[in-house]
Order: C-alpha cells, then structure tokens, then sequence
C-alpha cells in the first residue's frame, strides 16, 4: 500500500474508535514516529497533511529536522539522557519521556536558557517492565509537585508504552491505568492535563476508546520495521 493508503487506513481506525466511544475525531491526534525514515518520507507525509512529527534519538533528529518543511512541529518521544537536553530544547514543542526528576530539571535549566517554557508529558511504566524506561506510578505521583513546581517546565499529560502483544486487547488494561493516573495526576496539581499519549500502530483503536489524545503511528504508515526497533516510545 501507498503512503496515502496507510494514511487514509489509519485515519479511518481513528473515526471508526471514536464513533465506538461517542468521541468527535478531531480530539485525537495523529502523530508520525519518523525514526529510521529519511528527510523525503517526512516531506511525503507532510504533503498528505501531516503536522506533527516524533523522532527517538536527539542526534537523528539534529541532522534530519533542518531538512525538514519548516512549518512542521516536533515532539521528542524516545529516552533522553541529560546531555541531549540542549538539543532537545532547541529542537522539539514538546518531551514527550521525561522519566525522573533530575532529567525534568535539567531542562528546565536548559530552557531558561533558551527564554522558552517546554511542554512536556511525563512517561509512566505502566507494568513495571525492568527492560523499559519510565516512572514506576508510585514515583510518579511521589515527584509530581516537584516537577510542576520547576519554572520552565508545563506539564501536560502522560505517556506510555504497553507491553507488546500481538492482541490489541491485552494493551486495554494499561491504556486504562494510565488514564486513572492522569486523573489522580489532575487531583494532585490542582489542574486538568489535556493529553494522554498512548496507543501504537497495532493497538491505536483500543487507545483511543480508553481516552488517548495523542497516537503515536509509524509502522501503519511508513510500513514494518523489526520489534525491537518499533517498541520504543513510538513505533
């Protein structure tokens, strides 16, 4: 199938979960996970009107965003080590993996340096997997006041990644953890947190019905790569 197919298949699995869970489509967000795909793919998908674009590895997306159509947004959705932050910050609207609280602070340091406020979601571990980054919830909940209290950082929501299964049900359960942490998130901040990033290409549709905002896709789109390539923060 053609880039435009996968689009229009994926496009349709979202209206056809939406109208399962009495949601307007236009609530979820499509975001293109372009690890791997080369300047020229992400200007294909551009073409066919997608904005908002992830990459995994800072150093990939250094050299690959300013090839890029400069009207198009970047979320940053891999692991991110402290010495990629000023990249990370210069590069990306948003951090979509913020895992810990002194990763938190150093960009907060790095974006009062760079005169901007960074959204950010904070990637929780929903099933405690020890071969994946992420808050276990407990220190989630633990360091919650503390992260929203650094004064450059927003945050926004929550994001996580299941384990794989090539059921799409099995992902339910976690999908539905993550949003009853949101909500004990909002009761401990005092305010709403508009996005759940949760849901890949095998189990985008069940996200969706549990509440996800956000849904990160690259295999449906840009077609396969291996497992363990794909099961990162978007696949």
């Amino acid at each position: 199938m053609s880039l435009a197919e996968n689009l229009k298949k994926i496009q349709q699995g979202i209206r056809a979960a939406c109208d399962r869970c009495d949601r307007e489509p236009n609530s979820v967000t499509l975001l293109a996970v372009t690890k791997g795909q080369p300047p020229e793919m992400v200007r294909a998908a551009s073409d066919l009107g997608l904005m908002l674009f992830g990459e995994n590895k800072a150093q990939e997306a250094k050299a690959k965003i300013p090839l890029c159509p400069g009207r198009l947004r970047w979320h940053f959705i891999g692991h991110l080590q402290s010495n990629k932050c000023r990249d990370a910050v210069e590069l990306f609207e948003m951090v979509q993996s913020v895992d810990s609280l002194p990763l938190a602070r150093e960009l907060s340091k790095r974006a009062e340096q760079a005169a901007r406020a960074l959204p950010v979601l904070l990637e929780v571990n929903v099933a405690g997997e020890g071969s994946k980054f992420g808050y276990p919830p407990d220190r989630l909940l633990a360091e919650l006041k503390a992260i929203g209290a650094l004064p450059r950082i927003e945050i926004h929501g929550l994001m996580a990644v299941p384990p794989w299964s090539a059921e799409p049900e099995k992902s339910r359960p976690h999908f539905r953890r993550l949003r009853e942490l949101k909500l004990e998130c909002e009761r401990i901040l005092g305010v709403p947190l508009p996005h759940l990033s949760m849901g890949m290409s095998g189990d985008f549709e069940v996200a969706i019905e549990e509440g996800a905002t956000m849904v990160r896709i690259g295999t449906a789109l840009f077609g396969p790569r291996s497992r363990a390539k794909s099961r990162a923060a978007g696949d």
